[in-house]
């Protein structure tokens, strides 16, 4: 399958951006949205009317304003469609937005909205080159993983399925960097990472460095993560 499933088609390069201070999103999983104050519900407006693409970015953790009063964030970012909205009277929205590609802001515009949009480049993955080391990078990330569920039979085997799905490894290491309880400031590098071996590599280190004992978690089983998560409030 193609790790790319953004249709450029009819796109001028523009997007609405949605800063958070805590949700990192990557192309092909879903993150649900509380939406609910008046540039973002504008935003969402606009969207829908539109081609419901918004684009998830992280605020800087310095915090602080610059020259031009707003908040810093990464120009790495990932493009979200809207797949599904509910609409409340008073113009509150719940949204499920699921990544569709990378990109990189190339400059922010004024288009006189209350929220932000940016000039991007979408940005594509790079491939392994070698078919072989991709299988075997595949196969030390399901044994990573499977370490996180030994306790639960019924993930180990809907992950399984996942790493052995026609997913390809780069949208594979997507879904894990996106699941797992990773800082956002790793979760940030593993989305500025376009070439799959390094993605892979990093999340593997990562992986490795966090997975609890598991002697330990015989005794006392490790809580898993909610997935999905809570609605991210803006």
């Amino acid at each position: 399958m193609s790790t790319d499933s953004f249709n450029s088609e009819g796109f001028d390069g523009t997007v609405r951006l949605f800063p958070l201070p805590n949700v990192v999103l990557f192309p092909r999983v879903i993150q649900p949205l509380h939406i609910f104050e008046p540039r973002y519900k504008q935003m969402v407006e606009d969207a829908l009317g539109d081609n419901g693409l918004i684009a998830m970015c992280l605020l800087h953790p310095s915090g602080g304003y610059g020259a031009s009063n707003v908040a810093p964030i990464f120009p790495d970012i990932c493009i979200g469609k809207i797949v599904q909205e509910e609409r409340f009277p008073d113009g509150r929205f719940n949204l499920l937005l699921q990544g569709v590609s990378r990109a990189k802001i190339i400059k922010e515009v004024n288009d006189g909205k209350l929220y932000r949009t940016a000039k991007v480049e979408i940005l594509h993955d790079v491939p392994d080159s070698s078919e072989e080391n991709a299988v075997r990078m595949r196969s030390n990330l399901l044994k990573q993983m499977t370490k996180w569920f030994t306790q639960q039979p019924s993930a180990k085997e809907q992950l399984n399925r996942l790493v052995n799905s026609d997913l390809s490894l780069g949208n594979l290491c997507d879904v894990f960097s996106f699941a797992l309880p990773l800082s956002v400031e790793m979760k940030i590098l593993l989305l500025q990472l376009v070439k799959v071996e390094d993605r892979a590599l990093l999340l593997l280190e990562l992986i490795e460095q966090m997975t609890p004992d598991v002697s330990k978690s015989a005794a006392k089983p490790s809580k898993s993560k909610k997935y999905p998560p809570d609605f991210s409030s803006n």
